[in-house]
C-alpha cells in the first residue's frame, strides 16, 4: 500500500506484491511484481488487463491495495486522454510561464531575489521549449498562443513537450499515437527512440513498438518479459504457443490412455467379482478360505480403482494447466455471400463534391467492385467529413454522392448500440427479419457465442464493443456492399486489431477506411490509396510513408 523511492541508485519503475481493487470490488492485481529499468519498454496486453491502471499506479495517480510501488527517480506521465484548459496560454501548459515571467523582469532591469529563484539553472528555456515543439511539428505554435487554439492531436503532442521539457528520469506513455495524424505519429515515436531514461509506453502501435527494447506483456494478471521489439515479441511467443498446443496434444492423448485404463480395470474388476460370485455359489473351497479372498479382492479392488481415478485426475488438471498456457486468438469469419460485389459492379459515385468542412473532391470519384480503399490525410482534413457525407449523415455544400448498394458506416465513437440492450437485441434492431437463431448463427461468426450473446452493450470491453458493433452493422438487413471505417484500430489492442483484419479478410464487400495505422491499412489489402489534403487524389502507401516522414 506504500510507494516508495528504490533502495537502488539505477533510475527505475516498478511494483512488488502489488494488489489493486476498484472500490466495487473489481479485482486487477494480486500479488504482481514488475521492475522497468532503463531503456524503453513496451507494455501491451488485452484490453480490460491492467495496463492503464498499473501506469497510474506508478505514476502515483492510484492508490495500491497492497504490496508496494517502488520508483527512483522523477516521474512523467502522458495520460490515454488529455485534457488541457482551453484559457491557457501555451507557456503555461508547458509549465514554464513562471520562468519566462522571471527571465522578462531581470532582463529588464529587476534584480529581486524571487525572480533569480524562479529561474534557476533554466536560463534557456525558451530557446528549449522552441527547440522541442519543433521536433515535434509544433513549430508554428507560438508561446504565447491559446490552447484553445490547438487541435486534440497537437494537444497530446504539447503535452508530451511539456513533459520533454521537465525532463523526468521515468517517462511513461498510454496509448499517445491515438488521436494522432501520421507525420505526428512518426514525430513522436521519434521522439521516444531519442529517449535517455526510463521509457513505459502502453500502445498498440506496431510501428511505435517497433522502436522499444524489451516487450512487458501484461496477461493474467503477471507480466511475461520479452527481450527485443514487437517483431522480436511475436516470433517468441509464436514459439511459445506452438510448444503450448504441443503440450495440450499431448496431455489430450494421455488423457484419453487414462480413461481406457480405468474403463479396462473396471471391466477386469467386474470379472473378477463374477468369478469369485460363482465359486461362492457353487462352495469349490471352504467358506472361510473364500470370505478371506474376498476381502483380500476387494481391498485391492479399491486401490486399484483409487490410483486410476487419481491418474485420471491429474491427467485432467495436466489438460488444464497446458490448456491455460494456450492463448485464445479465435479469428472472426465474415463468410456471407450477400456481401459479395461483381467486379463490374459500380459501387459509388461523386459528381463535384465541396464538403462542409471546406475540401473538395473534383471531378469524379467512383467505386467499382470490391474495391479496398485507404483514405489518409492529416486529423482536420475532412475523413470524417467525406465519410459522414457519403453515409448520407451530412449533406454536401455542393455536388452530389450516390450510393448503388446498401452501405453501412461505423464511427470512430463506435455509438451504433444501444446500451441497455443486449448484443443480440441490438443485431436485431438492425436485421428485423431474422430469426433469433439465424441472429445467434451470425454472431457466433464474431466470438458471441452462447450467453456471451445476452450481455448488455454497457458491460463490453472497448474490443468486445468493436466486434459487437461490427457485426450489428455486417448483419444488417440488407448485407451491407460497401462498408466504410472510420480510424477502426483506435483504442483497440492487437489481439482486437487481428480479430478486424481476419474480418475483413473474409468480408466480400466494397471497402472505404480512414486510418492513419499505415500497417493496418497494409495488412487489410488495400487496392487505392487516396489522400484528402484540400481535394482528394491518388496516392501511394509509399508516399504517405514518405510524407510523413518529411
Amino acid at each position: 500500500m506504500s510507494s516508495s523511492a528504490s533502495p537502488s541508485t539505477i533510475t527505475s519503475a516498478g511494483c512488488v506484491e502489488l494488489s489493486f481493487e476498484w472500490p466495487d470490488g473489481g479485482r486487477v492485481f494480486d500479488g504482481l511484481q514488475a521492475s522497468f529499468g532503463p531503456g524503453r519498454t513496451g507494455l501491451i496486453g488485452l484490453n480490460g488487463s491492467g495496463k492503464s491502471t498499473l501506469l497510474k499506479l506508478l505514476a502515483g495517480e492510484l492508490t495500491a491495495t497492497g504490496g508496494e510501488v517502488r520508483v527512483c527517480g522523477e516521474v512523467g506521465y502522458l495520460p490515454q486522454n488529455v485534457s488541457l484548459d482551453t484559457g491557457l496560454r501555451v507557456d503555461e501548459a508547458l509549465g514554464i510561464a513562471g520562468i519566462r515571467a522571471a527571465l522578462r523582469a531581470i532582463h529588464a532591469g529587476d534584480v529581486r531575489e524571487e525572480h533569480f529563484a524562479a529561474v534557476g539553472e533554466d536560463w534557456d528555456v525558451e530557446e528549449r521549449a522552441v527547440a522541442v515543439l519543433e521536433e515535434l511539428g509544433l513549430g508554428h505554435i507560438g508561446l504565447d498562443r491559446t490552447i484553445g487554439e490547438v487541435s486534440g492531436g497537437e494537444s497530446v503532442l504539447l503535452r508530451l513537450a511539456a513533459l520533454l521539457l521537465e525532463r523526468p528520469d521515468v517517462l511513461l506513455l498510454d496509448e499517445p499515437t491515438n488521436n494522432l495524424d501520421l507525420p505526428a505519429r512518426q514525430r513522436l515515436c521519434s521522439a521516444v527512440e531519442a529517449w535517455p531514461g526510463v521509457l513505459v509506453v502502453v500502445s498498440h502501435d506496431r510501428e511505435l513498438l517497433a522502436r522499444v527494447d524489451r516487450i512487458a506483456d501484461l496477461h493474467d494478471g503477471e507480466i511475461s518479459w520479452y527481450g527485443g521489439n514487437l517483431a522480436a515479441y511475436e516470433e517468441a511467443l509464436a514459439v511459445e504457443q506452438e510448444a503450448a498446443q504441443r503440450m495440450v496434444r499431448v496431455a489430450e492423448t494421455d488423457l484419453r490412455k487414462q480413461k481406457r485404463e480405468l474403463a479396462d480395470a473396471h471391466v477386469k474388476l467386474a470379472r473378477r467379482k463374477r468369478y469369485g460370485q460363482k465359486m461362492w455359489d457353487t462352495k469349490r473351497e471352504p467358506k472361510a478360505v473364500m470370505a478371506q479372498r474376498k476381502r483380500a479382492a476387494q481391498v485391492s479392488a479399491g486401490k486399484h480403482r483409487i490410483m486410476h481415478e487419481t491418474k485420471l485426475a491429474e491427467a485432467r488438471q495436466r489438460l488444464a494447466e497446458a490448456s491455460d498456457a494456450v492463448r485464445d486468438d479465435d479469428e472472426i469469419r465474415v463468410d456471407l455471400p450477400r456481401t459479395a460485389v461483381p467486379p463490374e459492379r459500380t459501387v459509388l459515385t461523386a459528381r463535384g463534391l465541396h464538403l462542409r468542412h471546406g475540401a473538395r473532391v473534383p471531378g469524379d470519384f467512383d467505386v467499382h467492385g470490391p474495391e479496398r480503399i485507404a483514405l489518409v490525410g492529416r486529423n482536420g482534413s475532412g475523413k470524417t467529413t467525406l465519410l459522414r457525407t457519403i453515409a448520407g449523415e451530412l449533406a454536401p455544400l455542393a455536388g452530389e454522392v450516390v450510393g448503388h448498394v446498401p452501405l453501412r458506416f461505423l464511427p470512430q465513437r463506435l455509438d451504433v448500440l444501444a446500451e441497455n440492450a443486449s448484443i443480440a437485441e441490438n443485431v436485431a434492431r438492425f436485421a428485423p427479419g431474422s430469426t433469433n437463431n439465424q441472429i445467434r448463427a451470425g454472431l457466433a461468426r464474431f466470438l458471441f457465442t452462447g450467453d456471451r450473446a445476452d450481455r448488455p452493450a454497457a458491460t463490453l470491453s472497448g474490443g468486445e464493443r468493436f466486434r459487437a458493433t461490427l457485426a450489428a452493422l455486417v448483419l444488417a438487413e440488407p448485407a451491407p456492399q460497401l462498408l466504410m471505417l472510420d480510424e477502426p484500430t483506435n483504442n483497440l489492442d492487437m489481439a482486437s486489431v487481428r480479430q478486424l483484419v481476419s474480418a475483413l479478410d473474409s468480408y466480400a464487400g466494397a471497402l472505404i477506411v480512414a486510418s492513419h495505422d499505415v500497417p493496418f491499412l497494409e495488412s487489410i489489402g488495400i487496392t487505392r490509396w487516396m489522400l484528402l489534403d484540400g481535394r482528394l487524389r491518388v496516392t501511394s502507401a509509399a508516399e504517405v510513408r514518405r510524407t510523413a516522414m518529411s
